[in-house]
Formats: C-alpha cells, structure tokens, sequence
C-alpha cells in the first residue's frame, strides 16, 4: 500500500508543471531501484508497474524512456491477453509517438487502442480513455493539418468527457483548448474565439486549473494577433507570463515570450522583441526541442547581419539534429512495433495450437466413447445371445423331461393293462373257479368236503395277499410327482457312473413337484448338473449328498460332497460358479456356498415356490 501512495505522491508532483520534470528524476529512479531489487510473484504485476514508470516518464516529456517501459509492459499484456490494460497502454505509447512527431505512428497506435476499447464493457474507465484516445487522435491530425477530422475526434472526446463520472473539469478545458488551437490554426478565429468563451466562462475551471487558463489565454492572444483585433495586446500576452510565473510555469511561458517576440518585431519596437525572443530562446535550451528552434528562427528574423545570420545556422543545424532525432526514433519505434507484430503472431500460433489440441482431444473423447458404445453394445449382443441359447437349451431340457414323462406314462399304462390282464386272467378266474367249488361243497358235510372247503378258504387267503401285493404296487408306482425324481436320479446315476464318485439322495415325498414351476425345475436340474461337473473338476470327491426340502413355501436344494475344498475369500470364481449364480438369480434365489480346505464342500439354493 506505501508504494501505491509513493507513486500517486510521484505522479501528481510530475504532472504539476512541466517545469519540475527534471526534479522528479530523482524520484524515478528510487522506482527504478524498487523494482530492480522487489520480488514480484508473475510477470502481469512487473508489467503494471513498468507501465506506472512509463506513465512518469511520459508525464516528465521524457518520451523515449516513457516508450521503452510502455512496451515492455505492452509485450506482457498482450501475451496474456490483458486487454484493457494493453489498450491504456498503447494510448501512452500514442502520446509518446506525438511528442516525438510520429504523427503516422500516433494514428496507427491510437486506432488500435480505441478498437480495443470498443470491445470492452463500457464502464467509467473505459469510457475515460476512449476520450484520451480521441483527444490524441484530434492532436495527431491537426498537426497533419486535417482539421476537419481533429475537430470531429475532439468534439466525440469532448462528449464523452461531460459524461463520465468524476472530476474529468481540467480534461475538459484542455480539449475546449485543443479546439481552440486548431480552428486558429484553420483560420477560424471567429470559433476559436467562442471556444475561449466558454473557457473563460467556467470560472471554477480559471480559478482551480490555471495551468489550462494559461494555455487557452496564449491561444486566443495570437488568434486576436492573426486577426489583427490587436487592442487587446500586448496586454493578454503580459498576463498570460504572470499567471505563469505565479504557478511557476516556465515551459508554457516559452510560446508566449515568443509571441510577444513577434508582436514587438511587428510594431518595429526591436528593443522588446529581443528582450522576450531572447528570454525564450534561454528557457527552451534547457529542453533543445522545437521551441529552441522556433526561437532561433525568430530571432534570425528580429537581428540583422552576422548574428542574424548566426542565429540562422544555428537554426538549420538543429532543425537537422532534431530530424535525424525523430527518425531514428520513427525506426526505433517500427522496430519495436515490428517485434510487437511477431509477439501478436505468435500468440495467434499458439492460440490455433491450443485449438488443435482442443478439437483432437474431443474427437479423443468422442471416439473413446464411441467405441465404448460399440463395445458395450457387443457385449449386450452376446450376453443376449447367451440368454437366448440358454432359453433354447432350457426348452430342449424341458422337451426332453417331456419326452422322458411321456416315458414314464407310456410305461405306467404298460404297467396298468398289464396288472389289468393279470387280474382279469389270474386273481378273477382263480377267485371264480374257488367261488363255483365252495358253492358246490355248500350242502356236503362230509369230512373231505370239509378238507375240501378249508383248502378253498386258504386259496382265498392267498388270492387276497395277491390283491393287496397288486394294490401296493399300483400305490407306489402312481405317488405324485415321481416323474421329476426319476429325471433326477437317471442324472445322478449316469453322472456319477461317469465321474467316478458315489451319491446319496435324499427327498421328501410331501413336495409336490406339480406346483413347482418348469422354469424352477429346469433351472434346478442345470444347477446339479452344473454342480456335479464342479466337483468332478476341482473336488476329488468319493460322495456327494443331494436333498431336496420344503419349509414354508421355501424350497431348499443342498449339494455337499467330501472333496478337497477351498478357500471362498481366495479362490477365483470360474464359470461354473458364474453359471450356477446365475441361474439362482433366474429364480429369485439365494446362493450360499460353505467350504474349506480338506473338508469339502456345501452348496444351499433356496427360493420361494411360486
């Protein structure tokens, strides 16, 4: 915060008078050492304060040194893209180049900045230096003498200056006095003499800025003197040189010693024309600029003979020095403007790259994704596919557990007109045969008829045996659902025949295989097929257990073998294991699986019977 204050402190004692410029170097150079010797954290903060150095310097009439800190504060910003910074910038690099009489340059530079500005949401400090930047330009063209174009540029400064908020009274003044200058100088004294009215007229403005009165009071003096309305001179001009000398404002004295040097040579007093054309030529040598050249000039012209003469060579020698000057600044300023180009350049290549990269890395993306999808998409396809050729093999099961029935039927008929013609043929004629023999031993009494008789009832006796041996028969043959116990068991004993191992199967005959679904059946007959191929595997196994059992509409299927085990939190789960969870989620089971190592295996399915 201390070295915010040191430089607006720094500022404002620059921007007072012309005069004290070289006083404040001192000070400029304190600010050169603070910022040789601070550790700034990035090169934007470095930058801002080169463009407060160039700002000094600017202000101090020192345009080359004020240029060369604007730059390198200009390539900073420009890098990173800081674009009102760049914009305010390049309005101090513009001023510089009109101090320096790079009226072309100026231009270039200043339409630049305002094109920036345009661009930039326009708020209170935008619009301030859109009115700087339109004040230059209307500078700019009345030294190229296109006064037409410097008025419109002043007066759209000037509109925006009225607007802005703040205390903007002296810029003002200083643009009414731009105007002022170039109608005098377009030959328009009439509205330069109102642009002086109406500075003359803001007493507030006199009173507190009379740096600008002094301008604007010299402007209408020599527009008067080139209208010859001379009643009022010399004494506009005398107090104009007070009001200088009470601020302490030699610079702007100079032009004013030089027209009362010019008002006395033309009235023929020589005397006083040298006096003042002198005490101006004095004053401008401390600076060696145009206005040392316009006071030799002058003073060729009061003077006769040798030192008219002198003062004439003097003239041409410097008007040389100070052309060879601003050219080789003109080419030093293209130069650096050259670099700026390639900075621009550059920035514009790096910006297509990072625009290439961008574009690459979402095609990246997109194609990435794109073939996720495909993948993803493959995957359904087979996994549907899988579904689909477990259904066909689901309905193959089903087919043959049908086919495998209509055995079990066909045998069951077999069976029943078989007993059918064993009672027809056998019981019943045996049964007729002893009922004829007792009838006719019904009236005989004798002993043998009596021996007879009880052969007969014997014969009944066994007759009846065989009945009850049929009836069993025909009861165990027909209990309900014995259909799928026999699918089950063929399994177990093919499997089992073939793997090597023995099974025990266990089942109660109160499940009514009837209810239970054919999905759950088929699904059941694949999970112990499944189950024996694992531990033909992986288990070496000499018995597996298998039951079946129903407790509150929950059907529990358990498979348990004495095989070698493993550890579930270790082993890999295959595809069996897959195969067989997945047919339990088909059925809305759960899955729980218990082993170690050495001491075999148990799988328990439970589910609800639909």
């Amino acid at each position: 915060m201390k070295y915010r204050l040191f430089f607006v402190v720094v500022f404002i004692c620059l921007v007072k008078t012309h005069s004290q410029a070289h006083k404040n170097l001192g000070k400029i150079d304190s600010i050169q050492n603070f910022l040789a010797t601070a550790k700034f954290t990035d090169s934007v903060s470095k930058a801002n304060q080169h463009y407060k150095i160039g700002e000094l310097y600017r202000h101090s009439l020192l345009s080359d040194s004020a240029y060369f800190y604007f730059q390198k504060a200009e390539k900073v910003f420009r890098k990173f893209n800081y674009r009102y910074e760049t914009a305010i910038t390049l309005y101090g690099i513009a001023v510089c180049q009109t101090y320096d009489k790079d009226y072309t340059g100026s231009e270039v530079t200043s339409i630049e900045a305002l094109s920036i500005l345009k661009q930039l949401n326009a708020n209170n400090d935008v619009k301030k230096y859109k009115a700087f930047v339109l004040n230059n330009l209307g500078i700019v063209f009345d030294e190229l003498e296109e006064f037409d174009q410097a008025i419109e540029y002043l007066e759209q400064s000037l509109d925006i200056k009225r607007k802005l908020k703040g205390d903007f009274q002296r810029s003002i003044g200083l643009t009414l006095n731009n105007m002022l200058k170039v109608y005098r100088r377009s030959g328009q004294y009439d509205l330069a003499i109102e642009k002086y009215n109406e500075i003359f007229s803001n007493k507030e403005l006199i009173n507190n800025h009379p740096d600008v009165h002094v301008l604007a009071l010299g402007n209408y003096a020599n527009t008067l003197y080139l209208s010859n309305k001379t009643q009022q001179l010399p004494g506009l001009y005398l107090k104009a040189l007070r009001i200088c000398d009470s601020i302490n404002n030699s610079y702007n004295s100079i032009i004013i010693l030089q027209h009362l040097g010019e008002f006395y040579n033309r009235t023929g007093k020589k005397d006083s024309a040298r006096y003042y054309a002198y005490k101006a030529k004095e004053i401008s040598e401390q600076y060696n600029n145009d206005d040392l050249l316009k006071s030799l000039l002058l003073l060729s012209k009061i003077e006769q003979g040798t030192i008219a003469a002198k003062h004439l060579q003097s003239y041409i020698k410097l008007s040389d020095s100070l052309q060879k000057s601003e050219r080789a600044k003109r080419d030093k300023f293209a130069r650096i403007r050259f670099e700026t180009n390639q900075i621009e350049q550059e920035n514009i290549r790096i910006a297509r790259e990072r625009l290439w990269l961008l574009i690459i890395s979402i095609t990246l993306i997109i194609t990435s994704f794109l073939i996720y999808i495909v993948v993803n998409q493959r995957n359904k396809n087979k996994e549907l596919k899988f579904i689909q050729q477990q259904q066909e093999t689901n309905e193959e099961i089903y087919n043959l557990m049908l086919s495998q029935q209509n055995n079990i039927e066909e045998a069951r008929t077999l069976e029943k007109k078989r007993i059918s013609q064993e009672l027809h043929d056998g019981l019943l004629g045996r049964l007729f045969g002893t009922r004829l023999s007792l009838d006719s031993l019904n009236m005989n009494t004798t002993n043998e008829a009596i021996k007879t008789r009880s052969q007969y009832i014997s014969e009944l006796k066994t007759i009846e045996d065989d009945i009850r041996k049929v009836s069993h028969e025909l009861n165990t043959e027909f209990v309900s659902g014995s259909g799928f116990i026999d699918i089950i068991k063929t399994l177990l004993e093919t499997q089992t025949k073939a793997y090597g191992f023995n099974y025990k199967l266990k089942y109660h005959d109160d499940i009514n295989w009837e209810d239970v679904s054919n999905k759950t059946k088929i699904h059941i007959y694949r999970i112990i097929q499944e189950a024996l191929q694992n531990i033909y595997k992986h288990a070496n196994a000499t018995l597996v257990k298998i039951s079946f059992n129903v407790k509150k509409n929950v059907f529990c299927l358990t498979i348990s073998d004495d095989g070698s085990g493993f550890d579930i939190n270790k082993a890999k789960r295959g595809i069996g294991l897959k195969n067989i969870n997945s047919r339990v989620n088909e059925i809305n089971g759960n899955l729980i699986i218990n082993s170690q190592t050495n001491q075999g295996t148990t799988i328990t399915i439970k589910t609800k019977l639909e």
